[in-house]
């Protein structure tokens, strides 16, 4: 097929657009530099440019929409152009280019309002109840893409829930500098239970929905290893993998809690570089339980992960050390 990948700049959008291309698919991408895959097509612009997103939907048969504005702060208008003007540009494109498969790449923190999810099905994006501006954003445009499913235009979407593994910036890297620096926390007691994904289960999942959508479109599926684990295992393993120490700083959930909304509060007052040190979100995304049935993603996908949680781990181990 020809396929179009957004975010493709990004460690999963990159992975997929990669394995896509040892498919034998043929490979665009859209994003604002470029892919780094010498076998993709590469289209440099935004999904938030109209004449960017036409260019790179020409001709196209299936696209899967990745790209977003990830971030734990910043302007509320940012977020909005991306997640949700930037996808409602690209679901208008690929039906006016005849596209007949659509995969959308969402969060489970569009449903997540702060509270333990124990075995939790993928229930409905809540944009009222979701907690931060990514995870709002997310949910509108979660909204937009299933609105726009049809017979002749199926759209499935994913929810990987906490990818990490090699070359992931946007938690492993996170967790273990800030555990080598003595800053990253346990919140309480770090026994609340929480699933992961490593990356190329990750890959697999999202290059399993382009066929499964034909099958089965118009819902949500979390997408994890279904191997949860406590919060501080997770945080400790990964320190160590990365050669950093175990995180030795604990504090009360109720203080992290009071703490993150403080800093929500008062962040985007000034301009920062880089990402706050805690919010809300994150203090409850650390303190709280969030592990999901995974039955009916395995089901309707097909797939299952090849990669289990300790050999996803010894894998970064290797990575680390080279």
């Amino acid at each position: 097929m020809r396929v179009l990948v957004t975010g493709a700049s990004g460690l999963l959008g990159s992975s997929v657009v990669r394995t896509l291309i040892d498919d034998e698919h043929e490979v665009t991408t859209l994003q604002r530099r470029p892919s780094g895959v010498a076998q993709a097509r590469d289209v440099l612009g935004s999904v938030t440019d109209p004449d960017a997103v036409e260019r790179a939907m020409a001709g196209q048969d299936a696209v899967i929409h990745s790209a977003a504005k990830v971030s734990m702060a910043g302007d509320p208008s940012d977020f909005e152009r991306v997640n949700i003007d930037g996808t409602r540009s690209v679901l208008a494109a690929a039906q006016r280019a005849g596209v007949s498969r659509f995969v959308h790449i969402s969060s489970p923190s569009v449903a997540h309002a702060g509270s333990s999810l124990v075995g939790a099905s993928a229930e409905a994006a809540d944009p009222a109840s979701a907690r931060g501006e990514y995870a709002r954003t997310k949910a509108d445009g979660e909204l937009l893409a299933l609105g726009a499913d049809s017979a002749d235009f199926p759209v499935l979407v994913l929810r990987p829930h906490l990818i990490w593994g090699p070359g992931d910036t946007q938690l492993t890297e996170r967790i273990i500098e800030r555990s080598r620096q003595g800053r990253m926390p346990i919140l309480g007691s770090g026994a609340a239970l929480v699933d992961t994904l490593y990356i190329t289960n990750a890959v697999d999942a999202v290059v399993a929905a382009l066929e499964a959508v034909t099958r089965v479109h118009g819902e949500a599926l979390v997408v994890t290893n279904g191997q949860p684990r406590p919060i501080a295992e997770f945080v400790e393993r990964l320190a160590l993998a990365g050669g950093a120490q175990k995180p030795r700083l604990r504090l009360p959930v109720g203080i992290a809690l009071a703490a993150g909304t403080a800093v929500d509060s008062v962040w985007n007052l000034r301009e920062h570089e880089g990402e706050p040190p805690l919010t809300r979100f994150l203090a409850e995304q650390m303190s709280t339980a969030h592990w999901f049935d995974q039955r009916r993603t395995r089901a309707v996908l097909e797939w299952e992960p090849a990669v289990s949680f300790a050999e996803g781990m010894a894998a970064l181990a290797r990575h680390y050390r080279r």
